[in-house]
């Protein structure tokens, strides 16, 4: 106890230098958070899937695994009964130890950030980790982003409650937490920092506070995970995630017109995913049965749609196809890593669409029931499949050559969840990391910025605010952002014009009179040349009635308080803090280039309502 008193001494600085002073704590815990994860879910697969039901799924081109890829022979009907099994335990795990350990994590994160002051219990990251685990390793359609989003943002929101910080810092060190994991896990460190920023809003706002600690705890997270990587694997991850062709340069402005319309194609496909996605997550919320089946039954319908297309697409000359599908089951990156591999010739159109629109399906079945993945993972493997069956399309009509069918496959990843979570920025840089597709950086933004703006209206994201107006985290910052751009002058149509003030030498009977004539409450005194000197109030003429003696004798300036006046250029914010510091409820203004003439009295209320009207105002331009 005696060091965590210490601790927090030592860290009563700003908030900025609190935060980075932090941030590598929370880089590290990350990082180790992110080897965990991977670890679990590689050995949870390769248990259930690969040695139990005979299904390798493969998995991205640079994988790190203590495994090989001999497995045994497929056995279809395990594909129903292990996810099953799998959700019948996430979901008992959930719901009896941390219900905001359900579904995808990312979302729960952004709801703590803006609702609950940044807190994450600090059992919800163990058991988003396990039940995570236990949902993508046993054929659970989902990604590993949502979960170690939340497993990492809790530990930051942990830090922070335990060295009992401020909400501001705490909700700091869970964004950069946030960012951390998402940058380590798939080795994309500054996308994951940008990430973490730009998720909570939908328009294109940032949290600004939070970009050097998320910087900083990426950057140590990353290195964390991939020296890590090293010492357990023998194999560091200072690498993609997935292998694609050398040389996919842009090279042609031409090809901004197909992909013109691979970006409303996407930003399309990512409302049907959006749709599905709450339509599904609806329907399991109506069920009248325990949640702790819900997961359970997702699971089961996930197994039923792979196994009946696993056999639609069987056929006695080979399963090459039916086993490509299998890819809506778990992660499906060995399946995206197929379409982005430069020596892949085999790519059939029938075969994309099935997983593209099967993996929104079997997505919507495992986390819409309840079960714990995140949609990062699955948007990669949707987006990627409907990308190459445009460019495919496109090539056999001659408007791209073959060879390109790639780069669509890649700005299909991009632009189709740009379009789905609102986050163009860390979207393009994300897909650029992970694919090492730097080259395409120009053709990635224009695909980005065209599917957001089809898409602003729909998002993966429901706890996401339009922006940081809306959000209850600013709500205070924004009431002094918004004082602090009104001054007195923009309240004159408030500030009482006609009023009441008292001459220096008037007596206490007299000023009685006068003051029961109106509805003021505050009055000024002024001089014989009617020079502003000071203030005085209702309350004090009553304490000086109850001195029979003294009210015989009192005059206006016996009552006088020093009270500076606003001028028609004091912000209202600095208004506010006048009002704070005096006893009064009203205040007199002057001119500002003549502030011995009292040219009006402004009330507190008065400065609610020009509040009030600006905000109105405000949220009237952003609905628009």
């Amino acid at each position: 106890m005696n060091l965590r008193r210490r601790l927090v001494r030592h860290i009563r600085v700003p908030i900025a230098e609190r935060s980075l002073m932090l941030a590598p704590l929370v880089g590290i815990v990350a990082g180790l958070c992110a080897v965990a994860f991977h670890i679990l879910c590689m050995v949870v697969s390769h248990l259930c899937l690969t040695t139990l039901a005979g299904y390798d799924q493969g998995g991205e081109g640079n994988l790190i695994s203590w495994f090989s890829d001999t497995h045994g022979n497929l056995i279809p009907w395990l594909l129903i009964s292990v996810p099953t099994i799998g959700g019948l335990i996430s979901g008992s795990l959930v719901y009896w130890f941390a219900p905001e350990a359900e579904g995808h994590g990312t979302d729960a994160a952004i709801d703590a950030y803006h609702n609950k002051r940044g807190i994450i219990r600090a059992r919800v990251p163990i058991i988003k980790m396990i039940s995570a685990a236990v949902t993508l390793g046993t054929g659970g359609s989902g990604g590993r982003e949502g979960p170690i989003a939340q497993i990492s943002a809790g530990f930051g929101s942990l830090l922070a409650t335990k060295l009992r910080l401020s909400d501001t810092d705490r909700r700091i060190l869970l964004a950069a937490g946030l960012g951390a994991g998402v940058g380590a896990i798939f080795h994309a460190p500054l996308a994951g920092a940008i990430f973490a920023i730009e998720v909570l809003y939908r328009d294109p706002e940032f949290e600004a506070e939070a970009l050097i600690p998320a910087f900083i705890a990426t950057a140590v997270s990353y290195c964390v995970f991939s020296i890590a990587m090293l010492f357990i694997f023998d194999t560091h991850a200072f690498h993609p995630l997935f292998n694609i062709a050398d040389g996919l340069d842009f090279d042609n402005p031409m090809l901004l017109f197909p992909l013109t319309a691979l970006a409303v194609m996407m930003a399309v496909m990512s409302f049907v995913y959006v749709k599905c996605l709450d339509t599904v997550s609806h329907s399991f919320r109506r069920l009248n049965i325990p949640n702790t089946i819900k997961p359970a039954i997702g699971a089961f319908t996930t197994g039923l749609v792979a196994v009946a297309l696993y056999y639609a697409f069987s056929s006695p000359n080979g399963n090459v196809n039916a086993h490509d599908v299998l890819s809506v089951l778990s992660f499906g990156y060995g399946f995206l890593q197929k379409v982005l591999d430069p020596g892949n010739a085999q790519l059939v159109i029938s075969v994309l669409l099935v997983v593209g629109l099967g993996k929104i399906l079997t997505t919507s079945l495992t986390i819409g029931s309840g079960g714990s993945g995140g949609v990062f993972g699955p948007s990669m493997v949707i987006g990627g499949a409907l990308g190459a069956v445009i460019g495919l399309i496109f090539a056999k009509l001659g408007i791209i050559e073959q060879r390109e069918v790639v780069i669509f496959a890649i700005l299909g990843m991009a632009s189709f969840f740009a379009a789905a979570a609102n986050t163009p920025v860390s979207t393009l840089i994300m897909v650029s990391e992970m694919t090492a597709s730097y080259e395409l950086l120009l053709p990635s933004m224009w695909v980005c910025a065209l599917s957001y703006l089809v898409s602003r209206r729909w998002t993966l994201y429901a706890q996401q605010t339009i922006n940081r107006l809306a959000s209850p985290a600013h709500r205070g910052d924004f009431i002094v952002d918004v004082l602090e751009d009104l001054s007195v002058r923009q309240a004159m149509p408030q500030i009482r014009r006609i009023f009441t003030s008292v001459n220096l030498d008037m007596p206490l009977k007299e000023m009685t009179h006068l003051v029961t004539d109106t509805q003021q409450g505050c009055f000024p005194i002024v001089d014989t040349h009617g020079k502003y000197r000071g203030m005085f109030s209702l309350n004090d003429i009553r304490r000086v009635l109850y001195d029979a003696d003294l009210a015989e004798l009192a005059v206006a300036e016996d009552l006088i308080a020093t009270v500076d006046p606003l001028t028609l250029s004091t912000d209202l914010s600095s208004a506010i803090s006048q009002f704070a510091e005096s006893r009064f409820g009203e205040l007199p203004v002057v001119e500002d280039n003549n502030i011995d003439h009292v040219i009006g009295m402004l009330r507190r209320q008065d400065v609610i309502a020009a509040y009030s009207s600006q905000l109105l105002a405000k949220q009237q331009t952003t609905s628009d």
